[in-house]
Protein backbone atom coordinates (compact mmCIF):
# COMPACT_ATOMS: atom_id res chain seq x y z
CA UNK A 1 0.00 0.00 0.00
CA UNK A 2 1.15 3.70 -1.17
CA UNK A 3 -0.14 5.92 1.94
CA UNK A 4 0.71 9.28 0.83
CA UNK A 5 0.88 12.79 2.16
CA UNK A 6 0.56 15.74 0.22
CA UNK A 7 2.46 18.84 1.62
CA UNK A 8 1.10 22.46 0.14
CA UNK A 9 -2.18 23.17 -1.02
CA UNK A 10 -1.98 26.57 -2.99
CA UNK A 11 -2.99 27.13 -6.37
CA UNK A 12 -2.05 23.19 -7.46
CA UNK A 13 -1.55 21.90 -4.16
CA UNK A 14 -5.58 20.78 -4.62
CA UNK A 15 -5.31 19.04 -8.15
CA UNK A 16 -2.68 16.41 -6.62
CA UNK A 17 -4.37 15.93 -3.18
CA UNK A 18 -7.60 15.40 -5.37
CA UNK A 19 -5.92 12.73 -7.69
CA UNK A 20 -3.89 10.71 -4.45
CA UNK A 21 -7.08 10.81 -2.70
CA UNK A 22 -8.50 9.17 -5.79
CA UNK A 23 -5.60 6.82 -6.66
CA UNK A 24 -3.93 5.85 -3.04
CA UNK A 25 -4.99 6.19 0.45
CA UNK A 26 -4.11 10.06 1.32
CA UNK A 27 -2.96 10.56 4.79
CA UNK A 28 -2.57 13.62 5.84
CA UNK A 29 -2.47 16.76 4.40
CA UNK A 30 -0.30 19.79 5.68
CA UNK A 31 -0.11 23.47 4.81
CA UNK A 32 0.26 26.29 7.06
CA UNK A 33 -2.81 28.36 6.48
CA UNK A 34 -5.61 27.70 8.21
CA UNK A 35 -7.70 28.65 5.19
CA UNK A 36 -6.50 26.12 3.19
CA UNK A 37 -6.79 23.61 5.65
CA UNK A 38 -10.47 24.14 6.58
CA UNK A 39 -11.36 23.64 2.33
CA UNK A 40 -9.23 20.51 2.31
CA UNK A 41 -10.89 18.89 5.25
CA UNK A 42 -14.65 19.69 4.13
CA UNK A 43 -13.87 18.05 0.95
CA UNK A 44 -12.03 15.18 2.09
CA UNK A 45 -13.23 14.43 6.26
CA UNK A 46 -11.33 11.00 6.62
CA UNK A 47 -8.17 12.62 5.19
CA UNK A 48 -5.85 14.29 8.48
CA UNK A 49 -4.74 17.78 8.10
CA UNK A 50 -2.01 19.34 10.28
CA UNK A 51 0.41 22.41 9.86
CA UNK A 52 3.24 20.85 11.44
CA UNK A 53 5.33 18.74 8.78
CA UNK A 54 7.01 16.79 11.57
CA UNK A 55 3.65 14.65 11.65
CA UNK A 56 4.80 13.56 8.27
CA UNK A 57 8.47 12.94 8.02
CA UNK A 58 8.40 11.02 11.64
CA UNK A 59 5.34 8.85 10.81
CA UNK A 60 6.12 5.27 10.63
CA UNK A 61 2.56 4.70 8.63
CA UNK A 62 3.72 7.26 5.64
CA UNK A 63 6.03 6.12 2.88
CA UNK A 64 5.49 8.70 0.02
CA UNK A 65 5.19 12.02 0.11
CA UNK A 66 4.15 15.02 -2.56
CA UNK A 67 5.54 18.86 -2.04
CA UNK A 68 3.64 21.28 -3.98
CA UNK A 69 4.93 24.57 -2.08
CA UNK A 70 6.83 27.68 -3.36
CA UNK A 71 10.33 26.46 -5.44
CA UNK A 72 12.38 28.13 -2.88
CA UNK A 73 11.45 25.29 -0.12
CA UNK A 74 11.60 22.40 -2.24
CA UNK A 75 15.06 21.33 -1.35
CA UNK A 76 14.56 22.03 2.65
CA UNK A 77 11.49 19.53 2.64
CA UNK A 78 12.78 17.09 0.07
CA UNK A 79 15.55 16.38 1.77
CA UNK A 80 13.97 15.79 4.65
CA UNK A 81 11.58 13.59 3.29
CA UNK A 82 14.36 11.67 1.70
CA UNK A 83 16.43 11.35 4.61
CA UNK A 84 13.15 9.95 6.61
CA UNK A 85 12.45 7.34 4.19
CA UNK A 86 10.12 8.58 2.00
CA UNK A 87 9.44 8.06 -1.79
CA UNK A 88 9.16 12.36 -2.97
CA UNK A 89 7.73 13.70 -5.32
CA UNK A 90 8.60 17.25 -6.18
CA UNK A 91 6.96 19.68 -8.49
CA UNK A 92 8.77 21.81 -10.72
CA UNK A 93 11.48 22.64 -11.26
CA UNK A 94 13.42 20.58 -8.92
CA UNK A 95 15.05 23.14 -6.58
CA UNK A 96 16.59 26.58 -7.54
CA UNK A 97 20.14 25.20 -7.82
CA UNK A 98 21.72 22.05 -9.65
CA UNK A 99 23.62 21.86 -6.41
CA UNK A 100 20.81 21.27 -4.03
CA UNK A 101 19.41 19.04 -6.77
CA UNK A 102 22.42 16.87 -7.43
CA UNK A 103 22.47 16.48 -3.57
CA UNK A 104 18.79 15.73 -3.70
CA UNK A 105 19.46 12.88 -6.54
CA UNK A 106 22.54 11.36 -4.07
CA UNK A 107 20.47 11.13 -1.34
CA UNK A 108 17.34 9.33 -2.60
CA UNK A 109 19.99 6.90 -4.18
CA UNK A 110 21.70 6.24 -1.00
CA UNK A 111 17.99 5.77 0.35
CA UNK A 112 17.18 3.48 -2.60
CA UNK A 113 13.64 6.00 -2.89
CA UNK A 114 11.61 7.22 -5.97
CA UNK A 115 12.24 10.78 -6.31
CA UNK A 116 10.00 12.17 -9.24
CA UNK A 117 9.70 15.90 -10.55
CA UNK A 118 6.32 17.12 -11.54
CA UNK A 119 7.55 17.87 -15.19
CA UNK A 120 3.50 17.62 -16.32
CA UNK A 121 3.43 17.57 -19.75
CA UNK A 122 5.45 14.50 -19.76
CA UNK A 123 2.26 12.43 -19.01
CA UNK A 124 0.08 14.62 -21.43
CA UNK A 125 -1.33 12.22 -24.20
CA UNK A 126 -0.65 14.49 -26.92
CA UNK A 127 3.14 14.54 -25.89
CA UNK A 128 3.41 10.92 -25.93
CA UNK A 129 1.59 10.91 -29.33
CA UNK A 130 3.75 13.45 -30.79
CA UNK A 131 6.70 11.80 -29.55
CA UNK A 132 5.57 8.64 -31.43
CA UNK A 133 5.66 10.37 -34.59
CA UNK A 134 8.95 11.55 -34.14
CA UNK A 135 10.13 8.05 -33.30
CA UNK A 136 8.24 6.20 -36.32
CA UNK A 137 10.03 9.16 -38.65
CA UNK A 138 6.37 10.31 -39.50
CA UNK A 139 8.15 14.15 -38.80
CA UNK A 140 10.99 13.65 -40.97
CA UNK A 141 14.04 15.23 -39.55
CA UNK A 142 13.35 17.77 -36.37
CA UNK A 143 14.24 21.16 -37.70
CA UNK A 144 13.13 23.24 -34.97
CA UNK A 145 10.31 23.60 -32.44
CA UNK A 146 8.84 26.34 -30.35
CA UNK A 147 6.55 27.01 -27.75
CA UNK A 148 4.51 30.10 -26.37
CA UNK A 149 3.65 29.89 -22.75
CA UNK A 150 1.48 33.21 -21.69
CA UNK A 151 -1.05 35.07 -19.27
CA UNK A 152 -1.61 37.95 -17.58
CA UNK A 153 -1.53 37.31 -13.79
CA UNK A 154 0.44 34.49 -11.53
CA UNK A 155 2.62 37.30 -11.00
CA UNK A 156 5.86 35.55 -8.62
CA UNK A 157 7.97 37.40 -5.49
CA UNK A 158 11.00 35.20 -5.69
CA UNK A 159 10.97 33.45 -8.97
CA UNK A 160 10.87 35.34 -12.20
CA UNK A 161 8.57 33.97 -15.88
CA UNK A 162 11.52 31.75 -17.11
CA UNK A 163 11.69 29.83 -13.60
CA UNK A 164 7.82 29.86 -13.23
CA UNK A 165 6.58 28.61 -16.54
CA UNK A 166 9.74 27.54 -19.07
CA UNK A 167 10.39 24.04 -16.87
CA UNK A 168 7.38 23.28 -18.64
CA UNK A 169 8.55 23.89 -22.08
CA UNK A 170 12.10 22.24 -22.05
CA UNK A 171 11.12 19.41 -20.73
CA UNK A 172 8.86 18.55 -23.00
CA UNK A 173 11.76 19.30 -25.63
CA UNK A 174 14.42 17.07 -24.36
CA UNK A 175 11.79 14.51 -24.15
CA UNK A 176 10.62 15.00 -28.00
CA UNK A 177 14.52 15.30 -28.93
CA UNK A 178 16.36 13.15 -26.69
CA UNK A 179 18.94 15.59 -27.04
CA UNK A 180 20.44 18.14 -24.98
CA UNK A 181 21.31 21.94 -25.78
CA UNK A 182 24.88 22.53 -26.58
CA UNK A 183 23.69 26.40 -25.83
CA UNK A 184 21.04 28.35 -24.34
CA UNK A 185 20.62 32.08 -24.73
CA UNK A 186 18.12 34.09 -22.85
CA UNK A 187 17.05 37.89 -23.50
CA UNK A 188 14.03 39.26 -21.84
CA UNK A 189 12.86 42.17 -18.94
CA UNK A 190 11.68 42.99 -15.63
CA UNK A 191 9.06 45.48 -15.29
CA UNK A 192 6.87 45.24 -12.05
CA UNK A 193 9.08 43.98 -9.96
CA UNK A 194 13.32 44.53 -10.03
CA UNK A 195 15.55 42.01 -11.23
CA UNK A 196 12.41 39.63 -11.47
CA UNK A 197 11.63 39.43 -15.11
CA UNK A 198 8.28 39.17 -16.45
CA UNK A 199 8.43 38.14 -19.73
CA UNK A 200 11.68 36.22 -21.39
CA UNK A 201 12.60 34.75 -24.77
CA UNK A 202 14.84 31.85 -24.78
CA UNK A 203 16.53 29.79 -27.33
CA UNK A 204 18.08 26.86 -26.94
CA UNK A 205 20.87 25.09 -29.79
CA UNK A 206 20.92 21.26 -29.94
CA UNK A 207 23.38 19.23 -32.12
CA UNK A 208 22.82 19.21 -35.97
CA UNK A 209 21.37 22.74 -36.42
CA UNK A 210 18.09 21.73 -34.33
CA UNK A 211 16.58 25.22 -32.36
CA UNK A 212 14.13 25.21 -29.87
CA UNK A 213 12.85 28.49 -29.23
CA UNK A 214 10.35 29.15 -25.95
CA UNK A 215 8.67 32.35 -24.66
CA UNK A 216 7.31 32.97 -21.43
CA UNK A 217 5.16 35.74 -20.05
CA UNK A 218 3.22 36.96 -17.29
CA UNK A 219 2.13 40.01 -18.73
CA UNK A 220 0.45 39.23 -22.00
CA UNK A 221 -3.30 39.67 -22.70
CA UNK A 222 -4.06 36.29 -23.84
CA UNK A 223 -3.47 32.67 -21.91
CA UNK A 224 -2.00 30.61 -25.00
CA UNK A 225 -0.47 27.18 -24.17
CA UNK A 226 1.26 26.10 -27.59
CA UNK A 227 4.10 24.13 -29.09
CA UNK A 228 5.17 23.90 -32.35
CA UNK A 229 7.03 20.65 -33.91
CA UNK A 230 8.87 21.39 -37.47
CA UNK A 231 9.76 18.63 -39.35
CA UNK A 232 11.27 18.50 -43.07
CA UNK A 233 8.32 16.17 -43.88
CA UNK A 234 5.64 16.54 -41.67
CA UNK A 235 4.68 19.77 -38.87
CA UNK A 236 2.63 18.93 -35.93
CA UNK A 237 1.09 21.80 -33.51
CA UNK A 238 -0.01 20.85 -29.83
CA UNK A 239 -2.48 23.43 -28.33
CA UNK A 240 -3.34 22.82 -25.05
CA UNK A 241 -6.05 25.46 -25.02
CA UNK A 242 -8.25 23.68 -27.58
CA UNK A 243 -10.83 22.10 -25.04
CA UNK A 244 -10.84 18.89 -27.82
CA UNK A 245 -8.91 19.49 -31.13
CA UNK A 246 -5.17 19.69 -29.29
CA UNK A 247 -3.29 17.99 -31.94
CA UNK A 248 -2.96 19.18 -35.74
CA UNK A 249 -0.74 17.18 -38.05
CA UNK A 250 0.46 19.53 -41.29
CA UNK A 251 1.85 17.50 -44.16
CA UNK A 252 3.14 20.49 -45.46
CA UNK A 253 7.16 20.72 -46.35
CA UNK A 254 9.55 22.40 -49.38
CA UNK A 255 11.22 19.78 -50.88
CA UNK A 256 14.33 19.95 -53.06
CA UNK A 257 14.69 17.98 -56.37
CA UNK A 258 18.65 17.87 -57.32
CA UNK A 259 18.18 19.46 -61.04
CA UNK A 260 20.98 21.17 -63.32
CA UNK A 261 18.38 24.70 -62.93
CA UNK A 262 19.36 27.55 -60.34
CA UNK A 263 18.90 26.13 -56.67
CA UNK A 264 15.98 28.36 -56.10
CA UNK A 265 14.07 26.51 -59.00
CA UNK A 266 15.17 22.95 -56.93
CA UNK A 267 12.81 23.81 -54.19
CA UNK A 268 9.16 22.98 -54.47
CA UNK A 269 6.65 23.70 -52.07
CA UNK A 270 4.70 21.11 -50.24
CA UNK A 271 1.18 20.99 -49.57
CA UNK A 272 -0.84 18.70 -48.33
CA UNK A 273 -3.11 17.49 -46.27
CA UNK A 274 -3.77 18.49 -42.07
CA UNK A 275 -5.44 16.45 -40.39
CA UNK A 276 -6.67 15.94 -36.21
CA UNK A 277 -5.51 12.30 -34.98
CA UNK A 278 -7.54 10.78 -32.44
CA UNK A 279 -5.51 11.21 -29.02
CA UNK A 280 -6.30 8.98 -25.90
CA UNK A 281 -8.35 10.85 -23.47
CA UNK A 282 -7.01 11.53 -19.89
CA UNK A 283 -5.95 13.79 -17.34
CA UNK A 284 -2.58 14.43 -17.25
CA UNK A 285 -2.30 15.07 -13.89
CA UNK A 286 -3.66 11.56 -13.04
CA UNK A 287 -1.59 9.89 -14.99
CA UNK A 288 1.56 11.41 -13.72
CA UNK A 289 0.55 10.74 -9.82
CA UNK A 290 -0.32 7.42 -11.15
CA UNK A 291 2.98 6.96 -12.58
CA UNK A 292 5.04 7.78 -9.40
CA UNK A 293 2.53 5.63 -7.30
CA UNK A 294 3.84 2.52 -10.21
CA UNK A 295 7.33 3.61 -9.44
CA UNK A 296 6.85 2.87 -5.99
CA UNK A 297 5.15 -0.66 -6.42
CA UNK A 298 7.27 -1.80 -9.17
CA UNK A 299 10.38 -0.17 -8.21
CA UNK A 300 11.54 1.61 -11.29
CA UNK A 301 12.84 5.15 -12.43
CA UNK A 302 10.08 7.19 -13.26
CA UNK A 303 10.19 9.35 -16.51
CA UNK A 304 10.56 12.35 -14.96
CA UNK A 305 13.34 11.39 -12.38
CA UNK A 306 15.91 13.48 -10.29
CA UNK A 307 18.22 13.62 -13.50
CA UNK A 308 15.31 14.62 -15.76
CA UNK A 309 14.72 17.67 -12.91
CA UNK A 310 18.52 18.34 -12.72
CA UNK A 311 19.20 18.42 -16.59
CA UNK A 312 16.30 21.05 -16.61
CA UNK A 313 17.74 23.23 -13.68
CA UNK A 314 21.10 23.53 -15.35
CA UNK A 315 19.23 24.40 -18.52
CA UNK A 316 17.48 27.44 -16.31
CA UNK A 317 20.85 28.26 -14.87
CA UNK A 318 22.35 28.83 -18.00
CA UNK A 319 19.30 30.86 -19.84
CA UNK A 320 19.90 32.95 -16.17
CA UNK A 321 23.51 33.82 -16.52
CA UNK A 322 22.59 34.47 -20.51
CA UNK A 323 20.01 37.04 -19.18
CA UNK A 324 22.42 38.79 -16.87
CA UNK A 325 24.58 39.08 -19.52
CA UNK A 326 22.78 40.86 -22.26
CA UNK A 327 21.81 37.55 -23.94
CA UNK A 328 24.98 36.08 -24.87
CA UNK A 329 24.95 32.69 -25.84
CA UNK A 330 25.94 30.32 -22.54
CA UNK A 331 27.57 26.40 -23.34
CA UNK A 332 25.32 24.56 -21.17
CA UNK A 333 27.74 21.73 -19.95
CA UNK A 334 25.02 18.89 -19.57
Amino acid sequence: MVNVAVIGTGDWGPNLVRNFYQLSNLKIVCDIDDKNLFKIQNSYSNVKVTKDSNEIFNSEDLNAVCIAVSTEHHYKLAKRSLLSGKHTFVEKPLCLSSKHSKDLIETANKQNLVLMVGHLLLYHPVVRRLKSYIEDGEFGDIQYIYSTRVNLGQVRKTEDALWEFAPHDISVILYLLDSKPDYVTAVGEAYLQPNICDVVFLTLRFPNKVMAHIHVSWLDPRKIRKMTVVGNRKMGVFDDMEPQEKLRIYDKGIDFKPSFTPYQESLSLRVGDIYIPKVASGEPLKIECQHFIDCIREKKKPISDGENGLVVVKILESAGKSLKSGGKPVRSHL
